[in-house]
């Protein structure tokens, strides 16, 4: 079987090292993407355990086409029996890159007639319909004249992860942050802080790597369950095996905000995920915020200034970084910010930029390799400490 998995941008492969670990075979990083192949237990442990993937989509036929009456046939040829019956409801989700077919809804529809004509023909019956809560989920994809139809097997975005509120909107992504804490190397005996947490993605995400929670843990239904060939003994098994491996060590994992709102809300999802013991969450702006260990992680999500005057942004950026001289020796520091301008006021040397896009804005992932007294003794200390660890690997 093969899969797509969807993904976003820069963090392709994190997702291939995720895939490697469960055992995927033939992977493939794409744009936004990544196509491996494994059977059906795969399938279930990419829903349930993949950290940076949106969407796993399984595809069943590839064509060309360049106008409606191809298409048309195209669907019609595949044998849809396999995947549906008369008794079961459908909906579509066309994504389109093209010149000859511009309109999603018009694919959709296509492609729903030709599935409704072909079980109409055989059997005298259709299946129906129900664009809210169908058991089949089909994806059509075209670029140019190029088709892909694939099954969705996750539904709803695997990036809801069930520790906040449906109609509750994050600054940042689930995904994306747990992309960021992937990328940036840290293990859960190192302290983390994020003194802009806002309502703690970075830090649920976080305690939920630290803790071996399967991100589709609390999830309730995923769209292969409704599958011809859904196999719920199996699902079974490979749900208890992941659940086996939940423990809840002790971690230094601290979050601040000076927004009471944002805090409570934060305090809340530890609450319900049963990560307030792995997570502190204060009351306090940056400035107040002072770390108790003297080494470790900050990743954090500034604001970008969308609501900012430039002089405003500016000042804060340079605030940000006076405050990480001052308070943070000795820590690595990540910040993602799609504010380029207000980014050189940090006033500090980035060791690393990373790409990303949180939603429509093109973002750098920036670290930061804050030290106490000189550049070059650090540097040194440095070199001096990773050809340590080379030699410790060898032996």
């Amino acid at each position: 079987m093969e899969l797509l998995i969807k993904t976003f941008h820069g963090l392709e492969d994190v997702l291939v090292d995720e895939l490697k670990v469960l055992g995927a075979d033939n992977i493939k990083p794409l744009k936004r993407a990544v196509s491996c192949e494994g059977d059906l237990t795969l399938l279930y442990k990419a829903n349930l355990q993949l950290r940076t993937a949106l969407r796993i989509l399984v595809p069943i036929a590839t064509f060309k086409a360049s106008n409606e009456d191809e298409l048309y046939k195209k669907i019609y040829d595949i044998d849809w029996s396999k995947y549906l019956t008369d008794r079961k409801t459908f909906a579509i989700d066309a994504v389109a890159f093209s010149d000859m077919f511009t309109h999603s809804k018009y694919l959709g529809l296509k492609t729903k007639d030709a599935i409704v004509d072909q079980f109409r023909e055989k059997t005298g019956k259709r299946p129906s319909v129900n664009v809210e809560s169908p058991d089949l989920l089909i994806n059509i994809h075209v670029s140019h004249d190029k088709f892909t139809v694939s099954l969705d097997s996750s539904g709803e975005s695997l990036h809801r992860r069930g520790y906040r509120d449906v109609g509750h909107k994050a600054p940042l992504n689930e995904v994306l942050a747990a992309g960021m804490i992937l990328l940036s190397g840290w293990t859960k005996d190192m302290p983390l802080i994020d003194p802009m947490c806002g309502t703690g993605t970075i830090l649920m995400e976080a305690a939920m790597i630290a803790c071996c929670i399967p991100p589709g843990h609390k999830r309730k239904e995923f769209s292969f369950m409704r599958w011809v060939d859904y196999d719920d003994l199996l699902w079974t098994q490979v749900k208890e095996a992941a659940e086996k491996r939940i423990n809840y060590p002790k971690t230094n994992i601290v979050g601040g905000d000076n927004n009471a709102e944002a805090v409570d809300m934060a305090k809340t999802s530890t609450l319900d995920a049963r990560l307030n013991r792995q997570i502190r969450i204060l009351r306090a702006s940056i400035q107040e915020h002072v770390p108790t260990a003297t080494s470790g992680m900050v990743i954090t999500n500034p604001p970008y200034g969308e609501r900012m005057k430039k002089d405003d942004i500016d000042n804060f950026y340079k605030t940000i970084g006076s405050l990480m001289k001052k308070n943070f020796g000795n820590y690595t520091v990540w910040i993602i910010t799609s504010n380029n301008d207000a980014l050189k006021h940090i006033g500090l040397k980035p060791s690393k930029k990373i790409t990303l896009f949180n939603g429509p804005l093109e973002c750098k992932f920036v670290k930061y390799e804050m030290f106490d007294g000189k550049y070059l003794d650090f540097k040194t200390s440095k070199a001096k400490k990773e050809l340590k660890e080379n030699i410790d690997k060898d032996e």
